[in-house]
């Protein structure tokens, strides 16, 4: 049932008070949840809680509801984002209502009964179920996309490979023997799930990129992975005594050929579209470090294609040691003709090779390269430009582009990661 005008005036009423109080009403919402159905820890990460990454992001998604309930087209992208996310994670339809619950309860908590009268209480609920039919809806559609793979499906170990330092490449096979594997989009990532012993058996899922060209008979499907810095905190249960760089650590020290692992379908709306952006434009991709995985993809993608488009990849690593993918960068130039690398190294070695390791000394720098011809490919009013880094950066690189006049439709950014998927609508940098 649509929501009364009446409705929508009010929960756009809350829209200050959201944006005041928001944190606190996640923080709350979470910690409520979560103690009354801990098998939901199974889908949410403990890392993103304790950064507070998880609860900054929902809070910024729900004011950004409360602020275009009456003009949801504006959010479009960003629902479809979520929704890739919640699919990946295998979020069923049931499970909404418990988040709806929950939530509503928060509100009440943190706002007390003098701002969330019975009237204010039910517009909320009937905005929060026209919120939640629009990601059930949409990721029904996405779990249509791969029918007899809607869930989580036991892959093993068949190949394991340093790709660079602090980086390694898993191999990654079914276990049901199902072959080819499904095509995906050059640039999507899939949901990887392990059990942490300890933290009491639970699950925790981590988004990976998939760092290969799709092809129609694939038998592995490959994600690189960075082991990141580990954090302990001062908690004292078990299950909140998670680390920054858990899984992928384990996935570094414990995963080897034969270990097995859980997957999620592919999923991510950061891909190379062939059949909308196929003809002469060029490509330019950008990235920083580990960033490299969904680019590389997208890259092989392009030189599997035969194409002749121009494509640029422009690249920054702390050293050659930390450059994933050299050897694969080389061969792919050396037969593309049409692809020209540009790579910043922050920290160059004796013996690294001007032109074949790197470009330039130093970090990364888009000023540095506008007077360089055909990497950046402004004057292309066609060209696609997909970005991939630390958050920050790619939103520093994507307003350098627009000043350029490169159109926000044509940059394309990976934004997988919880508290990097801010809710803002069409057009716009930020929200309230």
């Amino acid at each position: 049932m649509a929501l009364t005008p009446e409705q929508v005036a009010l929960v756009k009423s809350t829209a200050p008070l959201l944006k005041q109080h928001g944190k606190a009403i996640t923080t709350i919402f979470y910690q409520r949840m979560l103690t009354a159905r801990p098998e939901l820890n199974n889908i949410f990460s403990l890392r993103h809680q304790q950064e507070g990454a998880q609860q900054a992001a929902l809070a910024s998604a729900v004011m950004a509801y409360a602020t275009y309930i009456d003009d949801l087209g504006r959010l479009t992208g960003a629902v479809d984002r979520i929704a890739q996310r919640h699919a990946s994670l295998v979020v069923q339809p049931e499970q909404y209502a418990v988040i709806g619950q929950f939530l509503v309860a928060a509100f009440a908590e943190v706002l007390g009964d003098a701002v969330l009268t019975p009237a204010v209480v039910d517009a909320w609920v009937a905005a929060y179920r026209q919120l939640a039919d629009v990601f059930i809806r949409r990721e029904r559609q996405l779990y249509d996309e791969f029918d007899d793979w809607r869930g989580w499906r036991t892959f093993r170990v068949h190949g394991k490979e340093v790709e660079a330092e602090h980086v390694v490449s898993l191999y990654l096979q079914p276990v049901d023997g199902r072959l080819p594997l499904p095509r995906y989009r050059p640039g999507q990532y899939v949901s990887a799930r392990i059990r942490v012993p300890e933290l009491d058996g639970l699950f925790q899922s981590r988004q990976l990129s998939l760092s290969m060209a799709p092809r129609d008979d694939m038998e592995v499907y490959r994600v690189s992975v960075k082991r990141e810095e580990e954090t302990t905190t001062t908690t004292t249960t078990t299950t909140t005594m998670a680390m920054a760089g858990l899984v992928s650590s384990k996935l570094h020290d414990d995963y080897d050929v034969g270990h097995q692992l859980e997957l999620s379908a592919p999923r991510g709306e950061f891909f190379l579209d062939d059949d909308k952006e196929a003809g002469k434009a060029a490509v330019v991709l950008i990235s920083l470090g580990v960033g490299a995985n969904p680019v590389m993809s997208i890259l092989q993608s392009l030189a599997n294609s035969s194409t002749d488009r121009p494509v640029s990849w422009i690249h920054g690593a702390r050293h050659s040691g930390a450059m994933c993918f050299g050897n694969e960068l080389r061969q792919i130039t050396t037969r593309n003709a049409n692809v020209r690398p540009f790579i910043f190294l922050k920290t160059v070695a004796s013996g690294d090779e001007l032109g074949r390791d790197y470009h330039v000394e130093g970090r990364l720098s888009l000023d540095r390269l506008e007077a360089e011809e055909g990497l950046l490919h402004l004057e292309d009013d066609a060209a696609g430009y997909y970005i991939c880094g630390r958050t920050n950066w790619m939103a520093q690189a994507r307003e350098w582009l627009k000043e350029r006049g490169v159109g926000a439709e044509r940059i394309h950014l990976e934004l997988f990661s919880v508290g990097e998927v801010p809710m803002r609508p069409v057009g716009e940098t930020e929200v309230g």
